[in-house]
């Protein structure tokens, strides 16, 4: 099929940017489907730095597939920036930030592009999320991070994982997963993309708070279902993935709740992130 049967040119064509690193194992099939998927104008695949054959399949995908191009960073300077940098590389008007550990369907990310024009094409959406054996993402429907609540229980307040509302096509909430998002590219611009601050985790959640603050809509489109089979690059190295995660949630803290409070409760959530952390490294750290 040519590229312009598949939305190349189209005022309404979306780009499709991946973002890799040590992703050899699920990244063959998750751009075979991107190149099958309907509305994909471009597909951009930034590569932070694997050394895993993931530059082959790039290579043997971008030959193949005129709309595909790929950026190989010599390091890995983290996901927001390889993720503004391929929406910096495209021009499409709408954006789909896609992991390399997600399988959509055919008709996936036209189907999310119907429903954020439903909503007058101001807002960013996000998909159901589900594993191999069937089991929903929490990720996919979230809340805002309540520090309150992590003040008092570390394990509970560091939840954020929201029921999905199954008489709801699409279920407005306060962010979804970063695995899945689709936006235009216009709002995106607007709110200042990716904060490069974060290196990966939590990103996703201020990307989705800013949009609301812009005054539009996050929401999970309960009837787009979507394989995620994840955290297929996150495991060569857990500890890397959980100590960034952490500084990421204090980041966001930082940015949207230090302000308001006083000294006593910044160290209070700074302490409460990290004793979370900590609780965590028995089962992160490599067997003796």
């Amino acid at each position: 099929m040519s590229a312009r049967a598949h939305g190349q040119g189209h005022g309404q064509g979306i780009a499709a940017v991946v973002v890799s690193y040590r992703s050899a194992s699920t990244l063959d099939e998750c751009l075979l489907r991107l190149r099958a998927a309907r509305a994909v104008a471009q597909i951009r695949i930034v590569d932070n730095g694997s050394d895993d054959g993931t530059l082959e399949i790039l290579q043997r995908h971008a030959l193949a597939d005129a709309r595909l191009r790929f950026i190989a960073n010599p390091d890995n300077p983290g996901f927001s920036v390889a993720c503004n940098q391929g929406a910096a590389d495209s021009d499409a008007p709408w954006l789909a930030f896609v992991n390399p550990d997600l399988q959509v369907r055919p008709d996936t990310l036209e189907r999310l592009r119907a429903h954020a024009l439903a909503l007058g094409g101001e807002a960013l959406l996000g998909a159901d999320l589900h594993g191999a054996d069937g089991t929903r993402d929490g990720a996919a429907r979230r809340r805002d991070p309540d520090f309150a609540a992590m003040l008092r229980t570390p394990s509970a307040g560091a939840r954020l994982d929201v029921a999905m509302d199954a008489a709801r096509a699409l279920q407005p909430v306060d962010a979804v997963s970063g695995a899945l998002m689709l936006v235009p590219r216009a709002l995106f611009e607007r709110v200042g993309g990716f904060d490069e601050g974060y290196r990966l985790h939590a990103e996703d959640l201020d990307l989705c708070r800013r949009v609301r603050q812009a005054g539009a809509a996050v929401a999970a489109a309960n009837d787009v279902p979507v394989l995620h089979l994840r955290g297929v690059s996150s495991r060569s190295r857990p500890l890397f993935v959980e100590w960034h995660k952490h500084r990421g949630l204090w980041r966001y803290f930082g940015k949207f709740e230090a302000a308001r409070r006083g000294p006593a409760t910044r160290a209070a959530v700074f302490a409460a992130i990290w004793a979370h952390f900590l609780a965590g490294l028995p089962r992160r750290l490599p067997p003796r």
